[in-house]
């Protein structure tokens, strides 16, 4: 999972169009080097719903989105990080989040899926 926030020079428009058109097609050129199965970016709506809904709670800084990278498993995740195709893949991927992305506000985690509904 990595929650993302926009570098703070572009914006919203210029953040999901780039992350959309340019970054995603990215990502998909190298998921096989990556051992990457699934890649499924979640574009935060904004707008009054989302401003009230955050207030409901107490919310902190709103995410611009959320990336899931899918793998079938660590072993998986950590053999395609670990390769050396998987290493070039990573820093290319990498380099080009620096264009759009705020890496020091944008947490990046691994997380378990526990399905509840559905």
């Amino acid at each position: 999972m990595f929650c993302l926030r926009r570098r703070p020079e572009i914006s919203e428009e210029e953040f999901h169009r780039y992350w959309r058109e340019e970054h995603g097609p990215l990502v998909a050129r190298h998921a096989a080097a990556l051992r990457i199965r699934r890649y499924v970016q979640v574009h935060t709506v904004s707008g009054a719903v989302n401003e009230l809904l955050a207030a409901s709670r107490g919310a902190p800084e709103p995410f611009d989105g959320v990336a899931e990278l899918w793998f079938d498993d660590a072993d998986d995740l950590v053999a395609g990080a670990g390769s050396d195709e998987g290493r070039k893949a990573a820093e290319t991927l990498a380099v080009d989040e620096g264009r759009f992305i705020d890496h020091g506000r944008s947490p990046l985690f691994v997380a378990e899926e526990h399905r509840v509904i559905g």
